[in-house]
């Protein structure tokens, strides 16, 4: 009988000052070569969450500009239900930046919180043409 990797790993408090804005789970057809999930489907689901909180500042089309940081802290696995949370940290004349964390529950250890993901995006507003455009003073 095989023993999973991590049976009891150390559970983290879940952000208080963020917004919870995607939950997934990553299935079998998500993995690299290594079996772990892939770090560009990670990536992919950490923009659209980024993308739920520039949204309202953006009040219309928008884009991702820069990814500024991305940090992988542990490895993503098949069946961790991961919670994405999310905040505004900067709103500039164009420009959206915002903080995603993802923590993994694993599959074995429900309840049991895990930081895998840190991420810093900033998202710009554009116009019909792709041109920026200025940011609305208040949230859509």
């Amino acid at each position: 009988m095989s023993e999973c990797p991590h049976p009891n790993p150390p559970s983290v408090a879940l952000p208080t000052d963020e917004e919870l804005v995607l939950k997934m789970i990553p299935m079998p057809a998500d993995c690299n070569a290594n079996g772990d999930i892939f770090g560009g489907w990670v990536m992919a689901q950490v923009d659209l969450a980024g993308a739920v909180i520039a949204a309202p500042y953006a009040g219309g089309r928008m884009a991702t500009v820069a990814v500024n940081e991305f940090i992988f802290k542990q490895p993503v696995r098949v069946g961790d239900i991961l919670s994405f949370f999310g905040k505004l940290v900067r709103l500039g004349r164009t420009s959206i930046t915002v903080k995603v964390e993802v923590y993994a529950e694993r599959f074995l250890a429900q309840g049991k919180y895990t930081k895998v993901t840190e991420a810093s995006l900033t998202y710009v507003a554009i116009d019909d043409f792709g041109k920026p455009r200025q940011v609305p003073k208040i949230p859509v």
